[in-house]
């Protein structure tokens, strides 16, 4: 019979399985800025995790903390279930691809790949058999005898990724490595690292600033804000129930109402804005962030968003019912898949609504349209 240990034991067993990474209290000052401020995050052996954030909210210097390029002022680092906070890089079971690929011009694919394994000291017949298969990898064999300076970026990009590989690391670190190709060779490129990561079973950590990017590869994104992790959890946590005002925001785009809570019942909240009164069902959920009379931040997503222009002329001179908001049509937006208009309120508020084309949405600027949404769309911040 076996025994399923869910205490401090098994949370032990995961924090030291190979390839997991534990960050405590992780502190990190550059003189009087404080980088990275008291952040802990548990990574799990196998897992691709994105830090998530925007310039300067401290997603570089942990990864650069994580590899061992900068130490932590305060806090520890374990890698594997062993404290790594004070080694250097060349120490720690993890390799790094950077913005910059650095790959050696000179110096054939193959001879790029199969630098750290000579540095090593690997046997030559080991190392021909380690670089064979990571080229096999992420399909750059037919290249081996090539400079870099004759790869495209795509490929250039591979070899690094080759390169890293090939030292078989617990942990690979990825600092932004796409930001350089054009938009699509970055969607196939993410297509391709996702599969090669699940192939490999390899921990992941990649640092963006892409929204997209994040959600598209990841087990898992933390979102953060000024050195500190505001929100973590999977593509569809973070972007369907945001915790804050920030990350709802950040991820994805949303309209935001500012207004006070006007009362309470067992469907839900009412909050009074300028332009129209919501209706939130956050109530039933215990999601409530501040009394009658409190002011609050409204949130409901584009594509939550209904416009309907025959339902104006329907409607005029009417009372509008909860999350219901007369507005006129001025700008439509093509995104491909599906349409995004933009509405302006009698008090020339803005509102976004993303449609598929589909549900033949109004086009026709100047149309005077009824945008509303369920009551269940509408989440509630303090900030």
């Amino acid at each position: 019979m076996s025994v399923i240990d869910t205490g401090e034991s098994a949370t032990a067993a995961l924090a030291g399985a190979p390839g997991s990474v534990e960050l405590r209290s992780l502190t990190k000052r550059y003189g009087t800025a404080t980088a990275v401020s008291d952040l802990s995050l548990s990574v799990q052996a196998g897992e691709f995790l994105s830090l998530l954030g925007p310039s300067g909210c401290g997603k570089t210097t942990t990864l650069r903390m994580i590899g061992g390029f900068e130490f932590p002022d305060d806090g520890s680092i374990q890698i594997s279930g062993k404290h790594v906070e004070n080694l250097p890089p060349h120490k720690r079971p993890v390799n790094t691809v950077f913005q910059a690929y650095a790959l050696f011009p000179h110096l054939t694919v193959a001879d790029n790949v199969a630098y750290g394994l000579r540095r090593s000291g690997v046997a030559r017949s080991e190392m021909a058999d380690r670089v064979r298969r990571s080229l096999d990898m992420v399909r750059m064999t037919a290249f081996a005898d090539r400079k870099p300076a004759q790869l495209s970026g795509g490929q250039q990009q591979r070899v690094a990724l080759a390169r890293a590989l090939v030292n078989r690391p617990a942990v690979l670190l990825l600092d932004e490595p796409m930001s350089a190709l054009d938009r699509k060779l970055r969607e196939e490129m993410q297509v391709e690292l996702k599969l090669l990561q699940s192939e490999l079973g390899t921990t992941f950590i990649f640092v963006t600033h892409d929204q997209e990017e994040a959600l598209s590869m990841s087990d898992r994104v933390a979102v953060m804000k000024d050195g500190g992790i505001e929100q973590i959890g999977t593509a569809a946590q973070v972007y369907d129930a945001p915790e804050s005002a920030f990350v709802a925001g950040f991820i994805g785009r949303q309209n935001a109402f500012t207004g006070t809570i006007e009362g309470f019942d067992a469907t839900g909240t009412t909050v009074h804005t300028p332009d129209l009164t919501l209706r939130s069902s956050r109530q039933a959920r215990g999601e409530i962030p501040a009394a009658v009379g409190g002011a609050v931040t409204a949130s409901v997503r584009p594509e939550a968003v209904i416009v309907d222009a025959s339902a104006a002329a329907a409607t005029h001179g009417i009372s509008s019912p909860p999350n219901t908001v007369h507005g006129v049509l001025r700008g439509v937006s093509e995104l491909g898949h599906s349409l995004q208009l933009v509405i302006h309120t009698a008090s020339d508020a803005q509102i976004l609504a993303r449609l598929p084309r589909s549900a033949n949405p109004p086009t026709e600027l100047g149309s005077p349209v009824v945008c509303s949404w369920i009551a269940d769309a509408v989440r509630l911040f303090t900030s």
